[in-house]
């Protein structure tokens, strides 16, 4: 889970609206997106006509015939926009579809935002290029920022486009498969434009909120079981990382520090979360998925991959049990949070 599985990127129908006047980066940062999107869609096949191929692997079939399934209850329960959504199939040929980069003050936990007509504030830049986000990170590092780049496995275009199932999709158990989908219609379904952490915390709350409704659809008490225990451990380790942020953020408030001893003791607040995850992991049974994860290194942006997703989720679960756990009036209440300023939104949530 903690790892970059999915991002909104900032494709807009007309390429006019953002190049117009634009200067040289601007434009071919868009050039490439645009074309990074044409290829997807000029990919893009039926998957009906796809499931008919014998050249296509029954892996790939047997993922696309679920996502069929995850579809129609996401469309049928719970009321998600998949008309025209996923039933296409692109092979890309690649692990991942794009590459994003975060980045942060040295001595802040506060993510650089970069902003993008339509929607509004992002605190990431995406790429369909991985020697371009390498480039635009080392950039960034050059001017003395903490900086993260990771590759992508699906992201949104928040309805512009009819976004197809990806092949970069299908290194995910069902369960979590299904989440991801639900997750990008979870975007199509609402998205307040300016306000990452907030998009991000909907999606990932009402995405595992579906994913346990269909699997106690299904009867599979074994899946699930063995869901909500993976989610047990990704909490875990969210909050064990958002600790390690708020531990930053007191530190990096006494200004009075001098930038060598702020270093040190930023290093010694890492160092304290790799250990407390060794203790944490050593709880658990058979090997962790996180051990390569926490043996990269850290700093501020690699922090906020995590906190742009989960930092309101608690939040938003709480929201939907006190509306009766009802879609319906869930995502009214939600909706309602529109008309708030993002701070409020915030304040509201993290209450």
């Amino acid at each position: 889970m903690i790892r970059l599985r999915r991002v909104l990127f900032p494709i807009l129908a007309s390429g006019s609206l953002v190049l117009g006047g634009a200067g040289c980066s601007t434009v071919n940062y868009y050039t490439q997106a645009m074309c990074g999107q044409s290829e997807i869609l000029s990919k893009a096949r039926p998957i009906k006509s796809v499931l008919r191929d014998p050249g296509v692997s029954n892996d790939v079939k047997r993922k696309l015939e679920l996502a069929g399934v995850v579809t129609r209850f996401a469309k049928e329960h719970w009321d998600l926009p998949t008309d025209g959504r996923y039933d296409r199939y692109t092979d890309l040929h690649r692990r991942y579809v794009t590459w994003v980069v975060f980045a942060a003050p040295e001595f802040s936990v506060e993510g650089k935002p970069w902003w993008y007509p339509v929607v509004g504030s992002l605190k990431y830049r995406g790429y369909f290029s991985e020697a371009a986000a390498r480039e635009e990170a080392a950039s960034l590092k050059a001017k003395g920022l903490d900086v993260y780049a990771g590759g992508v496995e699906a992201y949104s275009t928040l309805g512009w486009f009819h976004d197809p199932i990806l092949n970069t999709f299908f290194r995910t158990s069902d369960a979590e498969f299904a989440e991801l989908l639900f997750h990008e219609l979870t975007h199509v379904k609402l998205f307040i434009p300016g306000d990452t952490d907030f998009n991000e915390a909907f999606a990932t709350a009402n995405a595992e909120i579906v994913v346990r409704h269909w699997l106690q659809s299904k009867g599979d008490s074994c899946e699930l079981a063995e869901y909500e225990a993976a989610l047990g451990k990704d909490r875990q380790i969210v909050e064990l990382l958002l600790r390690t942020r708020e531990r930053l953020r007191q530190l990096y408030a006494e200004s009075s520090k001098p930038p060598v001893q702020l270093r040190i003791e930023k290093a010694a607040i890492f160092e304290e979360m790799r250990r407390e995850y060794v203790h944490l992991s050593s709880q658990w049974r058979g090997k962790s998925r996180y051990d390569r994860t926490f043996a990269k290194p850290w700093n501020n942006a690699r922090l906020n991959t995590v906190a742009t997703y989960y930092d309101l989720v608690p939040g938003l679960e709480r929201m939907f049990k006190e509306n009766g756990a009802d879609p319906e009036r869930f995502y009214a209440a939600v909706s309602a949070m529109r008309h708030l300023s993002k701070d409020e939104r915030r304040a509201a949530l993290m209450r």
